[in-house]
């Protein structure tokens, strides 16, 4: 296969973005066109005059990317092109936040297109500012673990649950931890007609605080103490779930690989907050059968 996203780009070693984008463009295929909002991916492959792009990209701004997918879209269909798969790519804080009402109307008017959401759990190209999807208790620079706060206070925002209520006939949760699901699952998505929808979890070394070498590990992790799931939704309904059977770990060893959490193991009632957490992934696994 004809590599459709190239090395030389400008991330950090261990790149969540990069890692994402590429497991993206294999499963979607040579005959599509991206959508990139600003943001880190954005920023990183696109330093003009170079491109780490070997499929036609346009960058769009923070809050459009789905509107700007959706004029595509629209083009190609008055052009009689209708098997180019039109994919936006856009981080947790172009989707979940910015970009939430333009993903929402681009969904509403059931155009057919792929959103992929590259969750790095915070504003990361910024400055690692809390997003809606920065998990409970994560210290961030808006966020900050201290005398009168453990860090992030809210829980993360469930965009596939979202993207589900507006009808998307598929919704699907993967990781950069197993580029083999991910891959799989964005070559449905772009198969299906109509808006359909891939949150991706992207585990970032360098907001997160863990060594360029773990970016992997750490996405297994995620999924493997129950705080990641890994499913299929189709038509509003669960269909499919990666188990974890007997395998399941204490979200306590998720937490120690990240500067982010560890303030958690030093903090007085530093414990109750991780059993807080725990319980998250104990609910996790109850709902969806892990």
């Amino acid at each position: 296969m004809k590599n459709l996203f190239d090395s030389g780009h400008r991330g950090c070693a261990g790149c969540c973005d990069a890692m994402a984008a590429k497991f993206t463009l294999m499963g979607a295929g040579e005959d599509s066109i991206v959508i990139n909002p600003t943001g880190c991916l954005e920023v990183m492959t696109t330093p003009f005059p170079e491109t780490s792009w070997n499929v036609p990209w346009i960058h769009s701004l923070f809050e459009n990317a789905a509107a700007v997918g959706a004029g595509v879209e629209a083009a190609l269909k008055s052009l009689g092109k209708e098997n180019t798969k039109v994919v936006v790519m856009g981080g947790d804080g172009a989707t979940l936040d910015i970009g939430m009402r333009s993903i929402s109307g681009t969904f509403e008017r059931g155009h057919d297109l792929t959103y992929v959401c590259i969750d790095n759990e915070a504003y990361m190209n910024t400055g690692v500012q809390r997003s809606g999807a920065t998990p409970y208790n994560a210290s961030t620079t808006t966020s900050p673990s201290g005398k009168v706060s453990f860090g992030n206070p809210r829980p993360k925002k469930n965009m596939p649950a979202i993207m589900a209520a507006h009808g998307a006939p598929y919704v699907a949760t993967t990781s950069i931890g197993f580029p083999k699901d991910m891959i799989k699952k964005v070559a449905k998505a772009t198969e299906i007609e109509g808006p359909t929808y891939v949150h991706a979890h992207a585990p970032c070394t360098t907001g997160w605080g863990f060594d360029t070498s773990k970016t992997v590990e750490v996405a297994k992790m995620a999924v493997q103490t129950g705080l990641w799931p890994l499913y299929e939704m189709e038509d509003g309904e669960v269909t499919k779930v990666r188990k974890i059977g007997k395998n399941v770990k204490p979200v306590e060893d998720y937490l120690k690989m990240q500067r982010r959490f560890k303030h958690l193991f030093t903090m007085e009632g530093g414990e109750e907050e991780i059993a807080k957490i725990q319980a998250i992934a104990d609910k996790n696994i109850e709902d969806f059968g892990l």
